[in-house]
This record gives C-alpha cells, structure tokens and sequence, in this order.
C-alpha cells in the first residue's frame, strides 16, 4: 500500500500568527500534520509539498491596481469586471490595463469568485515563503530517518498577471506560460500512490482549489481530506462548507489526522 502526504501551502505568512494572511487555527492545523508524520511517518511512502511564490507586483496584490485617485486598494478589496472597465480601478501599470479587463472577466465567467485583493504574501525570499519552521523541522526528520527520501516541493504563483491557488493550475492560463497549465509531472507521480491525504492551507481557497483539479485526472478513492488539518481565510469559511459539502457528494473520504493509516 503506497500512502502520500500533500501539504498546501504550510508557510508562514499562513501558518504563523504573525504573517500578512495568517489562517486561523494554523498552528494547530500544523500540530496535528507534525503529530500525524511522527506517528505514521514509517508508513508514508512520499510527501509533496506545494508552495505559494509571489512577486510584491501581481495581480491580486494592492500594488496591480489604483483607483480613480491613483491609490492601491485595500487588501479584501473585491474588483469586478464592471469595477474596471468603468474605471474605479485600473492597472496602475499601463501596458496591463487589457489584460486586466480580460483577466477579470475570465475569472467572472469561471463562476467560482471575483477578483479579491490580498495583503501581500509569501514574496520570493522573504521568511513569509518558508515553511512554518516546526513543520520544515519534522519534515527535515522524516527525510533523515531513511536515506535517500526527500520532501518534493512544487511552487505556484511566480507568474504576476494570473492566480494560482490550485497547485495544479492557474485560475486562468497564460498562454506565454507553461508554468501556469496543468502540472501533469505532480499528478503523475501523485497517481502512483493508493492513498493521497490531503492537508494544509487554506481549506477555503488553495485546498479546496487543488483538490477540485485534483478529481477529474485522479480516482476519487484515491483521495483523503484530513479535516482537521486545515482551515479557512478569516471570513471565507462559508467557501470552505460549500468545498466539504462538495467532496462529500463526489465520495472522496474524509477523516482526522488521527484515523489516517490508523
């Protein structure tokens, strides 16, 4: 029986109280996965680990964006295609001022959400991009108690004019951008597992989005929610009971960090 970990996303600008979009209930989301490791570590045949990688300029960060007066907008600001072609907001760069409308509306006709405008996280080199350090420790220890397994990790998000909240693709493709399709190398080697648990952050939006490209390209059976291993943005958690009530329907398994490889 071949099990795999996929952690979303344990870093510390979500893990850590004090990083710019901290989750609530990360650190105990944490504690659980290191318990989990510690536990069952000897059983788990690989563990994937994905990663948000942004630029400070990207298109749902502040500094994208200006509005009439040419100030940025505040984080959680939403901005709709209505928003941009009447010129409440622009892209304060303007050679992106098309491709702003046009990203906008693709996301508007995907149906899942408007643009929303987040505090700058996980930069390129900043400590908000590490892994929350008590994790990276465990991880680093489940490495070393057999020689020759290592952690595999897979950033997202470099490419400053889409989203990618799934670790699987863009919200919306750029064509110029090979990065931003379906990472078929992750799902590859994904389907060699028998069990494929699933945790991290958030539950609402970068969990829940993998997970959705996830079912169509890997048998549902395959796939394990650990539900007490991940939570949602602060204000959000109504996405994340529509994304459990979803997968529950579709019969993917859900269980606690505690029942896996029990």
């Amino acid at each position: 029986m071949i099990s795999s970990l996929l952690l979303i996303d344990p870093q510390n600008d979500f893990c850590d109280p004090r990083g710019t979009l901290s989750v609530p209930g990360a650190v105990e989301d944490c504690q659980r996965i290191i318990s989990m490791i510690e536990r069952v570590g000897s059983q788990i045949s690989s563990i994937y680990v994905t990663l948000d990688t942004h630029h400070l300029f990207h298109i749902a960060n502040p500094s994208f964006w200006a509005d009439e007066n040419g100030n940025p907008p505040e984080p959680y600001t939403i901005i709709t295609s209505d928003d941009v072609k009447s010129g409440k907001f622009r892209a304060a760069v303007p050679k992106y001022q098309n491709h702003a409308v046009e990203y906008v509306t693709a996301l508007e006709k995907l149906g899942k959400y408007d643009l929303c405008i987040w505090p700058p996280h996980c930069l390129i080199g900043t400590w908000g991009h590490n892994v929350y350090p008590p994790l990276s420790d465990e991880l680093l220890r489940w490495e070393g108690a057999q020689p020759g397994r290592v952690v595999e990790y897979a950033e997202k998000g470099s490419n400053v004019r889409t989203e990618h909240y799934s670790a699987i693709r863009a919200e919306v493709s750029d064509a110029a951008d090979p990065s931003s399709r379906t990472n078929f190398a992750l799902i590859e080697r994904l389907k060699a597992a028998d069990n494929i648990a699933i945790a991290g952050e958030a539950f609402s939006h970068c969990l829940a989005n993998t997970t959705r490209d996830l079912i169509p390209l890997i048998p549902t059976e395959k796939l394990i929610l650990l539900t007490d291993c991940s939570s949602n943005v602060a204000g959000f958690e109504s996405l994340g009971e529509e994304f459990l009530q979803e997968v529950r329907k579709l019969g993917i398994r859900t269980m606690t960090s505690e029942d896996f490889l029990r």
